[in-house]
């Protein structure tokens, strides 16, 4: 790989976002492990202690790395449900395509934002637990509207049927990630089936309302 710049080129309220963009490259590449603030500082072009003026060390690193994906699905989804011309079960159809997308096309940024690495040894800064917890509690909101609207089942805990929610998302996009049992090519008819689930259905008529 070649350094994304010279030394001499950058100014110093730049060089944190090029970090940014540098380090998610590498974790594409060579995942977790690969990355390292010293390979960081080589790829961009700049000295082993540029990166530290930034991150103090490398989980902070992957904290901004996870923070940056949590705020990229958040905007994802925010755009699915701001789609005014979608009926409702579309967009929750969409929402969870979506979500699964995700994964499946970042599977590197996906383990750092939802894996051990991070969160399992209570190694999350607090930077990142101010984006990744309401991105949870946005999705306890979401549920709460769609039992509200009458599209999933109303008689579970909102917070219980989230947690079920979500987790079926995560249980998906891990078997397509890890290619257990099921592959990306699986991705729709899955997400499709996990929808169908997810929807209530009207006894008299079976459709979803």
């Amino acid at each position: 790989m070649q350094a994304i710049k010279s030394k001499s080129s950058y100014h110093h309220g730049d060089l944190r976002a090029t970090l940014l963009v540098a380090a998610r490259q590498l974790l594409t590449e060579n995942g977790i492990e690969g990355l390292s603030l010293r390979k960081l500082a080589d790829q961009v072009g700049v000295s082993r202690t540029a990166p530290y003026h930034h991150f103090k060390d490398k989980n902070a690193l992957l904290s901004a790395i996870a923070e940056e994906g949590f705020l990229h699905w958040q905007h994802i989804a925010n755009d699915i449900f701001a789609t005014s011309t979608l009926p409702l079960h579309e967009k929750l159809r969409l929402f969870v395509r979506s979500y699964l997308r995700y994964a499946v096309d970042n599977p590197q940024l996906y383990d750092l934002m939802f894996g051990r690495t991070l969160w399992q040894q209570g190694e999350a800064t607090d930077s990142l637990k101010q984006i990744a917890y309401p991105c949870f509690q946005h999705q306890v909101a979401l549920t709460r509207q769609w039992q509200q609207q009458g599209l999933i089942n109303t008689q579970q805990d909102t917070l219980r049927l989230s947690q079920v929610i979500w987790g079926t998302m995560h249980g998906i996009a891990r078997l397509l990630i890890d290619g257990i049992y099921a592959d990306a090519s699986h991705l729709d008819e899955m997400s499709d089936c996990a929808v169908a689930v997810f929807l209530q259905h009207s006894p008299e008529s079976g459709t979803t309302s």
